[in-house]
C-alpha cells in the first residue's frame, strides 16, 4: 500500500475521494438548477439573469474553501470547541429575535457585510458538535438521567424554544431528530427515551397545529385539491411539474412551472424544476448521488476509532439525510411542506456553507481512519 507522509514524516491519511467527488458534484448540479430556475425571475427583478447564481457561486467559494479547511483540521479539535459554538449558536439565535431581518413574517436572518445569515442553520451543526462531545464525555453516566441527560435536555429545550419563536418549524423538527439520533447513539436508556417522546411529540404537535397556515401546511397534502389557489397550490403546482417532465424531462432551462407558477423554484421547490428538466432520469440520478453520499458519510463514522468521531460523523449525517427527505417529500407531496431546503442544491448561502463546513468534517474523519490503518499496516510490516 502506498503511504503518503507531511514534511515531519508523519503519516497524513487521505480523505474519501468518493464522498469528495460527491460533494462537488452535487454543489455544481445546484448551480446549473438554480440558474435555470432563477434566470427569468433575476432578469425581471434585478435586470441580470445571473443574480441568484452568482450570490450562490461566491457561497459555494466560501463553502468549498471552509471544507477543504476542516478538512485539514482533526476532528478531535472540536470535542474542544463544543462549549464556544454552542454559546455563539445561543447569542445568535438571541440576537436574531431583537434585531433580526424579518422575511415573510419570520425574522430568522441577521445581516452581515450584504449578506443574510441564518444562525438556526448555523445551530444544526453546534448541536451536533456539542451532543457528540458532551456524550462522549459522560461514557455510560448518559444512562442516568439526572447526572447524565437532564442537564442535556435542558439545553436542547431551550434551542427547540428559540428556533420556534422565529418561527422556524422545519429547523425545529431536524434539530429535534438529530437529537434523538445522537443520543441513541450515545447509549441512552431506551426507557429515558420512551418517556421523553410522550413528552415532547405532544409539544411538536402543539406548534404543528398552534398557527392556521403551519395548519394548513399539515394538512393539504393530503388533498392539495381541498384548496388549489390556497394552501395546496405549491404542492399542485409541484405535481405538475414533475409530471411535465415524464422520463427524460423537457430540457434545462425548459421548465414551464418556473416562470411564476411555482413558488419558490429555485429554493425550497427547486426538486420540482429538476423533475421537469430532468424528468425521472433526472432526479433519480440526484436521488442516486444523495443515496451515495449518505454511504459514503456513513461509513465514515462507523469506521471511526473515537466514539465521538462516530456520534459526530452520524450527526452529520442524519442532519444532511433528514433536510432531504423534508424537502424531496415535501415536493412529492409525500410529506407536509416545511420549507426546508435541499441539501447542496436549492438556493441560499447558509445552508450551502453549513453543508459543505459539515463536509469538511466527514472528510476529516475520513482521513483519520485512513491514517490509523496506514499507520497499522507500517507497523506490521516492521
Amino acid at each position: 500500500m502506498e503511504v503518503s507522509h507531511d514534511l515531519s514524516g508523519k503519516i497524513r491519511g487521505r480523505p474519501d475521494f468518493l464522498l469528495l467527488f460527491l460533494t462537488i458534484l452535487l454543489v455544481g448540479n445546484g448551480l446549473i438548477m438554480i440558474f435555470s430556475a432563477s434566470s427569468h425571475m433575476a432578469l425581471i427583478e434585478h435586470d441580470n439573469p445571473w443574480y441568484y447564481v452568482m450570490k450562490q457561486g461566491v457561497f459555494a467559494l466560501i463553502g468549498l474553501f471552509v471544507m477543504f479547511t476542516f478538512m485539514g483540521i482533526p476532528f478531535t479539535w472540536w470535542k474542544k470547541a463544543a462549549p464556544k459554538l454552542l454559546l455563539f449558536s445561543l447569542l445568535a439565535l438571541i440576537l436574531v429575535l431583537i434585531g433580526g431581518v424579518n422575511i415573510n413574517g419570520a425574522r430568522r436572518w441577521l445581516v452581515l457585510g450584504g449578506f443574510n445569515f441564518q444562525p438556526a442553520e448555523f445551530t444544526k451543526l453546534s448541536i451536533i458538535v456539542y451532543l457528540s462531545a458532551i456524550i462522549s464525555k459522560k461514557g455510560e453516566r448518559i444512562r442516568e438521567f439526572r447526572r447524565g441527560l437532564l442537564p442535556i435536555l435542558v439545553m436542547i429545550v431551550i434551542i427547540l424554544l428559540l428556533v420556534i419563536k422565529q418561527p422556524d418549524f422545519g429547523t425545529m423538527l431536524i434539530l429535534f431528530f438529530i437529537a434523538v439520533a445522537i443520543l441513541l447513539i450515545g447509549g441512552i436508556d431506551l426507557r429515558h427515551l420512551v418517556i421523553l417522546s410522550l413528552g415532547f411529540i405532544p409539544i411538536i404537535i402543539y406548534f404543528a397545529f398552534s398557527k392556521s397556515y403551519r395548519l394548513q401546511r399539515l394538512t393539504s397534502f393530503l388533498n392539495p385539491m381541498d384548496s388549489p389557489q390556497g394552501s395546496g397550490y405549491q404542492l399542485i403546482q409541484s405535481l405538475y411539474a414533475l409530471g411535465h417532465g415524464g422520463l427524460t424531462g423537457v430540457g434545462i432551462g425548459q421548465s414551464v412551472q418556473k416562470l411564476f407558477y411555482l413558488p419558490e423554484a429555485h429554493t425550497d421547490f427547486i426538486f420540482a424544476v429538476v423533475g421537469e428538466e430532468l424528468g425521472f432520469v433526472g432526479t433519480a440520478l440526484l436521488i442516486l448521488m444523495f443515496f451515495l453520499f449518505i454511504w459514503r458519510g456513513f461509513t465514515a463514522a462507523i469506521r471511526s476509532y473515537d466514539p465521538f468521531g462516530i456520534m459526530l460523523g452520524i450527526g452529520i449525517i442524519m442532519m444532511i439525510f433528514i433536510q432531504f427527505l423534508l424537502n424531496v417529500g415535501a415536493v412529492t407531496g409525500i410529506l407536509p411542506i416545511t420549507g426546508v431546503p435541499l441539501p447542496f442544491t436549492s438556493y441560499g448561502g447558509s445552508s450551502l456553507v453549513l453543508c459543505l463546513a459539515s463536509t469538511g468534517i466527514l472528510l476529516s474523519i475520513s482521513r483519520d481512519n485512513n491514517r490509523r490503518r496506514q499507520e497499522a499496516t507500517r507497523n506490521s510490516t516492521k
